[in-house]
């Protein structure tokens, strides 16, 4: 058997890797154009900030490896021109001595990746002006910053590249502006969720600027949509990937919906013994079981190997993804995974919606807050998708969390999970159970919450309401929700008499378990439409600072 892997990145690497352990007789070939195979892109803003300091930790294996360790030979520099699915031949360019020829396969696979977008911005094509996906790009990056010397740089974007080139670029001492068009930063949150993180890069030292785009890049600044002219001597483009498809489209293999290549769960392509894997190919969303394009390391990894066992004979089947996503931004952890409130709301959901802010360990033990948004579906119970922010413990929740929706589990199910507890590692009813119990409460108890969008929504509706503040004086005093009467939780009993039972009532605290307490009150009581404020005055007033902004 002759297998050509077109592509050396993540994706193509595993793909020969695993195909060689599955059959030692075969002839393996990997055709790659760029300089550099199997490299951690995902490190390289951490080189540059200098977390990373030896840049041969990125790019560990060369050709030589690999054909050492696997008998698989890498060709770099070496461009494959077409494919010709009928005689199943390769036409290859060296790009070294531009020598032309023709390579025959038995199973190919299409590991062609992804390039950064360029938008359509005039002066994009400055000396200045950076994308962050390769490691020459990386390199290109790191001689201006030597040479050049820029103390002024624009991050266009606010991706997980961007974010993490804003985090590295202050490190080193530049100052950075951060340009998203989009009205918040990393679209993959809610916008709920989205103002954390803004205002932890504005903390940073960081200017965000969003609702703009840059117009023009000039020599020593760039011109954005409002007519800002904003300082650089170094711009960034970090507005996200498009799948290298053009090869594979022209051999006559189908893209899907997202306009990335369409494979089934054993990275076939439509084309008889033409595989695809990598961040060139779309992937099934395990809850909702559409295509989708979410480009990770993690995936591509994940697809290569199961290629490279299909085209072997092997029995291994892709399962699909929940776009998990993580990214550190200076010391704030950002994660999602399954659907956002916008993405359920859209496919026509009828969602619980929560927030949870607890500490991720006891604060005796140093803990920190994070923020959990929890989304289910109210009519099953299943958890649909988790955004959390926080200083620590977040990569933790978000895998279990993950665990949990890949499995279809209900948010019931959460508050059963025998997590490990020991004051150093976390609190005795962690902050994944607790997220169960606040949706379960939503869903099956009776006990509904309402956000501070919505809580805008009822203000401006003109319907009568209650809005009751359950903290002590002084913390009403510093600040609270205008229209709300404080009554602190012991005098909440007492107070009753003096409500209206069939008014609507909200009720509220810090972060929202005091609410709670008080709504179970008030519904026993006999009020019958009582909402607890998600999330709490924290919440509340993290999305009104920004909108006042």
């Amino acid at each position: 058997m002759r297998i050509l892997i077109i592509g050396a990145v993540a994706a193509g690497t595993s793909a020969a890797a695993k195909a060689r352990r599955n059959n030692e007789e075969a002839d393996i070939i990997v055709y790659e154009k760029d300089y550099d195979i199997s490299y951690s892109g995902c490190g390289m803003p951490y080189y540059i900030g200098g977390d990373i300091q030896d840049r041969k930790t990125l790019t560990p294996r060369d050709p030589k490896y690999f054909k050492d360790r696997y008998n698989v030979d890498v060709l770099i520099r070496h461009e494959v021109l077409s494919i010709d699915p009928v005689k199943n031949v390769l036409h290859v360019k060296n790009l070294e001595t531009n020598e032309l020829f023709l390579d025959r396969y038995d199973k190919l696979v299409i590991s062609t990746g992804a390039r950064a977008v360029i938008p359509p911005i005039k002066g994009v094509d400055k000396d200045h002006v950076f994308t962050f996906r390769t490691i020459q790009d990386m390199n290109k990056i790191i001689t201006h910053i030597h040479e050049k010397k820029p103390k002024n740089v624009v991050v266009v974007g606010s991706g997980y590249v961007g974010l993490e080139a804003c985090e590295n670029f202050v490190k080193i001492g530049l100052n950075v502006t951060l340009v998203e068009r989009l009205p918040q930063v990393t679209s993959g949150l809610d916008d709920d969720m989205a103002v954390h993180v803004q205002k932890h890069l504005e903390e940073k030292n960081v200017k965000v600027l969003t609702g703009q785009s840059v117009e023009m890049i000039e020599d020593e600044y760039v011109l954005l949509s409002k007519g800002e002219k904003v300082p650089a001597d170094m711009v960034l483009l970090a507005v996200g990937v498009t799948p290298n498809t053009e090869l594979a489209k022209s051999a006559g293999v189908e893209l899907g919906a997202s306009g990335a290549i369409q494979v089934n769960s054993r990275m076939e392509t439509n084309i008889k013994d033409i595989y695809a894997c990598g961040d060139c190919i779309e992937q099934m969303h395990l809850v909702t079981q559409m295509p989708v394009y979410r480009p990770l390391g993690s995936t591509a990894n994940k697809t290569g190997r199961i290629a490279g066992d299909c085209i072997t004979g092997g029995s291994l089947e892709f399962r699909g993804i929940l776009g998990t996503g993580i990214v550190r931004v200076f010391d704030l952890t950002v994660a999602q995974t399954g659907l956002s409130e916008r993405e359920a709301k859209a496919l026509g959901y009828d969602i619980a919606v929560i927030h949870n802010i607890k500490h991720d360990k006891p604060e005796y033990m140093g803990g920190g807050e994070m923020i959990i948004k929890g989304v289910a579906d109210k009519k099953t119970g299943r958890l649909f998708g988790v955004q959390i922010v926080g200083p620590s413990g977040v990569d933790k929740r978000i895998d279990v969390f993950v665990t949990a929706i890949t499995y279809k589990a209900n948010v019931e199910d959460l508050f059963h999970l025998d997590l490990a507890y020991s004051p150093p590692y976390s609190t005795a009813k962690d902050p994944v159970m607790y997220t169960g119990m606040i949706l379960d409460n939503v869903i099956s108890k009776g006990r509904p919450v309402i956000t501070a969008k919505e809580l805008d929504q009822l203000t401006h509706s003109g319907q009568k309401h209650t809005v009751i503040d359950t903290r002590v004086s002084e913390q009403y005093e510093k600040g609270h929700v205008e229209e709300a009467e404080n009554i602190p939780h012991e005098k909440i009993r007492e107070a009753t008499e003096k409500l209206d039972k069939n008014d609507v009532v909200v009720t509220y605290c810090n972060k929202g378990t005091t609410g709670n307490a008080v709504q179970n009150i008030l519904f026993q009581k006999g009020f019958e439409k009582v909402f607890n404020l998600s999330g709490g005055y924290k919440q509340y007033s993290a999305e009104h600072c920004k909108k006042d902004k």
